[in-house]
């Protein structure tokens, strides 16, 4: 029996999730169909409108995404404190962005005198809408119900689009973060829809390298102006007063990816280059582990993604009576 999300997510043990939802009735996200030849292209450019939309309102970062034909993934990491420090008229302004609002709260924002009810009700109301500023499952909701109202809309038909609810794994170490970024930016050369990860369209991997080149070519200096702004940007390794982002150079992970899907590309069997790259030497995981981890992250791991301490130790947390997935991740990742 699927968990309810509130058993899937703890923001005590990580803010990072690996989110994937599926079209149903054979419909078709983007791509072109073979059998019509209509082309459904300019969806990718709905979702990743509405994405950049949404992480602008919730208190939620995008971490790295690709859109398939049929499907698409997302990291995102939950940003709890940032919705926390919000007054109540950002709040409020945020959730109008989105919704409609309430009468309550434009008297509020139009400096109108409340009773102490009314203060006490919008109070309430803005706790309310903080809550879910910072969710995953209203951030998933918006952007899955917008795309598929102008999805049936444009095919003038009715129905679910998505697959139910979406899927979503916990990442809780940077083992897990490491490999989870990599399988989502190398989809598309994994499907053989790219020869390499900066020609794979509508994937973050390509539009951080187009980003980088661009900002080289200006002369910026800066690594961190070298980074999309609606993407959170990585940092480099931990350290101390370590700064918000992704706890790895970019250099090194761009380079990893570029190692990886080389031999995603070329089909090579045994044949691992001597030289690895540095995120794989300080993250110690093994050349071959990693391989097969970019290739089945998605099938070969549960709710749940991490070392086996930091998986148990979640468990317990979340009152697991058994640890989901025990096996791959003693594994692969420990």
């Amino acid at each position: 029996m699927p968990k309810p999300r509130k058993a899937l997510i703890s923001l005590d043990d990580t803010a990072y999730y690996h989110c994937i939802s599926r079209c149903v009735r054979r419909a078709y996200l983007c791509g072109s169909d073979s059998l019509t030849g209509k082309s459904y292209e300019h969806r990718r450019q709905w979702i990743l409108d509405k994405l950049k939309d949404l992480t602008g309102c919730f208190a939620i970062d995008c971490c790295g995404y690709a859109l398939m034909s049929n499907h698409y993934h997302l990291v995102l990491c939950m940003d709890r404190d940032a919705a926390n420090s919000w007054d109540q008229n950002e709040v409020i302004e945020r959730w109008r962005r989105l919704f409609k609002g309430s009468l309550l709260a434009d008297r509020y924002l139009a400096g109108d005198h409340l009773s102490h009810a009314e203060r006490d009700a919008l109070g309430k109301l803005i706790t309310k809408w903080r809550d879910r500023l910072s969710s995953i499952s209203w951030f998933m909701r918006c952007l899955n119900e917008s795309v598929a109202r102008r999805a049936n809309q444009e095919d003038q038909c009715s129905g679910r689009f998505w697959e139910g609810r979406f899927k979503s794994q916990a990442l809780l170490d940077e083992k897990a973060l490491a490999a989870c970024l990599a399988y989502v930016d190398l989809n598309p050369v994994r499907a053989k829809m790219a020869q390499t990860p900066e020609a794979s369209e509508y994937t973050s991997i390509a539009e951080r390298i187009a980003w980088a080149k661009s900002s080289m070519e200006g002369h910026q200096a800066q690594q961190t102006n070298e980074q999309p702004a609606h993407l959170q940007p990585f940092v480099g390794n931990p350290r101390h007063e370590m700064p918000k982002g992704l706890p790895f150079k970019l250099t090194d992970y761009l380079e990893l990816v570029d190692w990886t899907g080389r031999i995603i590309r070329e089909d090579i069997r045994g044949q691992i280059p001597q030289h690895l790259p540095p995120i794989l030497e300080r993250l110690q995981i093994d050349s071959q582990q990693w391989l097969y981890l970019t290739r089945h992250f998605e099938s070969r791991f549960k709710g749940l993604v991490g070392a086996v301490y930091a998986l148990k130790q979640t468990c317990q947390n979340l009152g697991y009576r058994r640890s989901p997935g025990l096996s791959a991740c003693q594994q692969l990742l420990t």
